[in-house]
């Protein structure tokens, strides 16, 4: 890192803040905070930090057994405590991955605008600090903990309890296909969640603005669809896939209770009356429907 050395050097703070806010995470965090000692000044602005969104990288980076080890949690919860830090309780919306309950208590205790909130694939998120975020971050909107098996039907009561501006869930869970093997540990992927009437009945009875649902490959039976369809009365969006316990009449004859229902992903996979292994075979009258920058170089 170098002082001012360059014809940049002098520019004033505001003018920095106005270039380096069109900068995306990974060139910010990658180019102007090893510039200089000025430019690291500037890029640790609340105004750059409303808003801390790493999605674009994980889904440009390939699944890898790396993503889910301890030493990887650690610098994605040290990225995001320091982005609390910068952002002085401004942050509106966080979207990460493979964040522990330590960084995600940190970001309630300190972010109470939070809006947007999406930790998937985040296995050491449990209950204690989705509470945290239900009782401080009441502002909450949207909220994706898909393929966090930590996280129960408790912190949907909570969450539906305390944040009654939430529009957007997603509790989407791992599929039995060969797509997560040898990316996600094999003992994580048998510890996905069971009880999906249970939280079908905690969405339906405490989550009733909600607009937009994704609950791709839950155990939830026809009650649990019923629960929903007769608690969510708002729905616009419902992503049933991989649901194989619902028959293509169980989906209509409860969704046709949804006033505002736009689109409906349906399942097209299915489960044997004789067993619970589901089949690659389809229901001939299902409607199928379609569905880089390294993290260890960033300066924390």
């Amino acid at each position: 890192m170098e002082e001012d050395g360059s014809d940049w050097g002098g520019l004033a703070p505001e003018i920095l803040i106005n270039i380096i806010s069109r900068l995306t995470i990974q060139e910010l965090w990658t180019g102007p905070m090893f510039v200089q000692r000025s430019w690291l000044t500037v890029c640790r602005d609340p105004y750059l930090w409303s808003i801390f969104d790493l999605e674009p990288w994980f889904d440009s980076y390939p699944e890898s057994t790396h993503l889910w080890s301890p030493e990887f949690e650690q610098k994605v919860d040290s990225m995001l405590r320091s982005v609390v830090d910068w952002s002085e309780g401004g942050l509106t919306e966080i979207r990460v991955r493979h964040c522990s309950d330590h960084a995600l208590s940190y970001a309630a205790d300190r972010c109470p605008n939070l809006q947007v909130l999406a930790i998937r694939s985040s296995p050491n998120v449990t209950d204690a600090s989705m509470t945290k975020i239900a009782f401080r971050c009441r502002s909450l909107k949207e909220l994706d903990i898909s393929y966090c098996h930590e996280i129960s039907h408790d912190t949907l009561v909570m969450i539906g309890r305390n944040c009654p501006n939430l529009r957007i869930l997603k509790r989407n869970l791992m599929d039995w296909s060969s797509r997560h093997i040898g990316s996600v540990p094999t003992e994580y992927l048998d510890a996905c969640p069971q009880d999906g009437d249970t939280e079908a009945d905690a969405i339906g009875k405490h989550m009733i603005n909600l607009e937009h649902l994704e609950i791709q490959f839950s155990r939830l039976s026809v009650k649990g669809l019923a629960s929903i369809c007769e608690g969510c009365p708002k729905l616009e969006y419902l992503d049933l896939f991989g649901c194989v316990h619902l028959s293509s009449r169980d989906i209509t004859s409860n969704v046709s209770r949804l006033k505002w229902l736009k689109e409906v992903k349906k399942p097209d996979v299915y489960v044997p009356r004789s067993g619970d292994v589901a089949q690659t075979e389809r229901y001939g009258h299902w409607r199928l429907y379609d569905e880089r920058f390294d993290i260890q170089a960033m300066r924390i």
